[in-house]
């Protein structure tokens, strides 16, 4: 019988066991009953494709039987498990309970399985209960990237900058519902027809995102960016190709020095991972905040103080915006401010705060190319209603932005860094930059693999003067242009 974790009802357990027998026959008229065995020998006297062909809907009907005996399986441990009590249950525990109430559930609907499908049964149901469901095999698998569902029936998986479509699906859209409402409930927030979206964090600190009915037309939309459990630093970005040595030679100059850095780049690009890396450059003893709409950064500094954004409530009150964290951050002495991705009217704080005596704060945009960032900052300058002159609104631009690193996402999915640009100030009415390093592609290879080299534009630093005087001498010899190999 059950344990400890067992829900004890005072009327259950006046009934009688021909009670008990009655409810178990009831279960056993509503399930399905293990396939007879006169398709198997058809199958084997069919012709080969049409063997291959009922093999195939074989295992489909037994996908779908299994489904639906974890389905019942899953209604039977949430009338009997105690879930107040599980919160101080082991894992082990949990399992050794969840495997007891299954095979008596088993049992009372007359239903056999093998040990290879009641161990996955078990391991299913334990996902359920504890984890995402079908989602949990797939978090745990450390060559997922990203997570895509489109509705019950569609799970695609990103490995290596490709997706794929995996064999992974829920029973229906109630299935996916309930998961995602067991997502977002835990971090305090709500999804539903008047507040179809929301942005939330998974327990592991994985960014994720959905979109409900009716916005999402054939089923629930979910996105799960899974978080990174090791850091990469400035090496394993090296060594991944990501860029040079002589790249983050300068890299390091330009944080350590204290320039303003932007990291822009396309959805995907890589810029969080980049500015996680830059942020290692910091020095230990520098007071930093952060400012996220999901908290994603991992700063390996001793004093750092983390903020993230709040959206309203369901009645519309309590918003937390990054314009108000930033506003609120600059009253907390900090020695830098790093703001996870700007996209809105915090760009006018963030850009003030570059001004006035934050220096070596970062954030990231999302733009194609340097110049486009700038464009992009303009932009967000105009949307957040302040009327200022163009020439204004760039010479702002141009005195708080030092450098703009892009990372860029290729068609064959590996990410590089493709250009590093200095802002040297204003020309007229232009923003003068000059592009440091820069990615120069030379072709594909046959299984359309990018063929290219990093590769320094010959100009030398406006900022070199700035790192001798930090005791950053860079060699000319990096600013030296590289021929293909």
């Amino acid at each position: 019988m059950f344990s400890k974790y067992k829900k004890v009802d005072p009327l259950v357990a006046k009934a009688t066991g021909a009670q008990a027998t009655d409810g178990g026959a009831d279960n056993v008229t509503e399930l399905p009953t293990a396939a007879p065995e006169a398709p198997r020998k058809s199958i084997m006297k069919a012709a080969p494709v049409q063997a291959v062909a009922a093999a195939g809907d074989k295992e489909k009907k037994r996908k779908e039987r299994l489904g639906d005996i974890k389905l019942e399986l899953h209604k039977a441990l949430l009338d009997n498990l105690n879930l107040a009590a599980l919160e101080n249950a082991t894992d082990q525990d949990l399992k050794a309970e969840i495997q007891s109430i299954a095979q008596e559930s088993l049992d009372e609907m007359g239903v056999v399985l093998n040990r290879d499908e009641r161990q996955t049964l078990t391991k299913e149901l334990f996902f359920e209960v504890k984890g995402l469901g079908p989602l949990e095999t797939l978090l745990q698998d450390e060559t997922v990237n990203d997570i895509l569902v489109n509705g019950p029936q569609q799970i695609f998986v990103e490995r290596d900058g490709k997706l794929q479509l995996t064999d992974v699906t829920f029973k229906d859209e109630k299935h996916l519902l309930r998961i995602i409402d067991k997502i977002v409930s835990a971090v305090g927030r709500r999804v539903d027809e008047s507040n179809p979206y929301v942005d939330a964090r998974l327990q592991d600190g994985s960014r994720f995102n959905a979109m409900v009915p009716p916005v999402a037309v054939d089923g629930s939309l979910v996105s799960i960016r899974k978080f990174k459990k090791d850091k990469l630093g400035i090496d394993d970005l090296v060594n991944f190709g990501a860029f040079t040595e002589e790249m983050a030679a300068y890299l390091q100059a330009a944080v350590s020095t204290r320039l303003n850095v932007i990291v822009s780049g396309g959805t995907g690009s890589g810029k969080t991972t980049t500015l996680n890396a830059l942020s290692s450059f910091i020095d230990n003893d520098e007071r930093i905040l952060t400012i996220e709409d999901t908290a994603e950064l991992q700063l390996q500094q001793t004093h750092v103080g983390r903020m993230e954004s709040r959206p309203p409530n369901v009645e519309g009150k309590g918003e937390v915006s990054p314009r108000d964290c930033l506003k609120n951050a600059l009253r907390m002495r900090p020695d830098r401010i790093i703001v996870g991705e700007t996209r809105g009217e915090e760009v006018i704080d963030m850009l003030q705060a570059m001004n006035t005596g934050h220096d070596g704060s970062m954030t990231t945009i999302h733009a194609n190319s340097a110049r486009d960032g700038v464009s992009r900052l303009e932009n967000m300058i105009a949307m957040a209603g302040i009327e200022m002159p163009l020439k204004a609104v760039r010479s702002q631009i141009s005195s708080a932005v030092n450098l703009i690193v892009q990372a860029s996402r290729l068609q064959d999915g590996s990410r590089r860094m493709t250009s590093i640009t200095e802002i040297t100030g204003m020309e007229g009415d232009v923003i003068s930059m000059q592009e440091i390093f820069k990615y120069q592609r030379v072709g594909l290879t046959p299984d359309n693999k990018i063929i290219g080299h990093f590769t320094a534009t010959g100009v030398r630093s406006h900022f070199s003067e700035r790192f001798k005087l930090w005791g950053y001498d860079l060699p000319a010899a990096i600013f030296e242009p590289v021929a293909a190999q």
